[in-house]
């Protein structure tokens, strides 16, 4: 399954350490392979789902498991999470696969409501892509979403050597902590999802030409840039989160 198995003690302590397991919360570990994560928080925790899809890695979990550890084997793309965490403190923790990262984030966007917080190892340039301000060359859709559900930081960097067999690219462990409501609870919206990703279809071309598509008059067009402020040749990329809700508000309210 082309795993990287986290294997330095030092990093696995770093890492636990961010997490900061409690007595009272469940931590449900996403791609736990060999176990080094899942038995240091299992010291810590009340209670570990460890989630690994492959059969193969699923008798390393189960020696000398303690017995507030659940090893799960299934797909976290088929998981349904609000059925694990119930009403209990629940974090999600976890090496994500580098082949399938993006797509268990947008899950999670589906379902944040089961978690507080999350706490992933992902390839460098997808936690910058989830970290990302305006301006940067990484900012995109997946930023502005996530964003506005939780607070996103890169917490430190990881070299190859710190994975057996070591990966062809750098990582980053990264903590999302959710925020008390989202910044914009439209944009968990078909409608918003549809806009934003327009937006970004094209990052070379102006954003009001990358909106066309969408078939807003060029006068609605124009009045919505006027009022949120907008330079009518600024391009996606450099649109904050508060833009465009408020272009979002203005183009589908006029």
């Amino acid at each position: 399954m082309g795993q990287h198995f986290l294997t330095n003690p030092y990093t696995l302590n770093k890492i636990i350490d961010c997490i900061a397991p409690q007595k009272k919360e469940l931590i449900i570990e996403i791609g736990a392979g060999k176990g080094s994560l899942t038995r240091l928080l299992a010291e810590k925790a009340g209670r570990v789902i460890a989630l690994e899809k492959d059969a193969s890695l699923i008798p390393y979990l189960e020696k000398n498991k303690p017995s507030n550890l659940e090893i799960r084997q299934e797909d976290v793309l088929e998981t349904d999470f609000s059925s694990l965490a119930k009403q209990e403190k629940t974090k999600l923790a976890g090496n994500l696969p580098f082949s399938i990262s993006s797509q268990i984030l947008f899950k999670l966007l589906e379902e944040h409501d089961m978690t507080r917080e999350c706490h992933f190892m992902l390839q460098k340039e997808v936690a910058e892509r989830v970290c990302a301000s305006p301006g940067s060359k990484k900012y995109a859709p997946l930023s502005i979403l996530l964003q506005n559900i939780f607070s996103a930081k890169i917490r430190f960097l990881l070299s190859p050597g710190s994975f057996t067999p070591p990966p062809k690219v750098r990582s980053a462990f990264i903590t999302l902590k959710k925020r008390t409501a989202p910044l914009y609870p439209f944009m968990n919206t078909d409608g918003f999802k549809s806009f934003i990703k327009q937006a970004f279809s094209q990052r070379r071309k102006k954003l009001k030409n990358s909106l066309k598509p969408m078939g807003f008059a060029p006068e609605q067009m124009k009045e919505s840039f006027r009022k949120c402020g907008l330079d009518p040749n600024i391009r996606a990329e450099k649109v904050s989160i508060d833009d465009f809700a408020c272009l979002y508000l203005n183009l589908t309210e006029a």
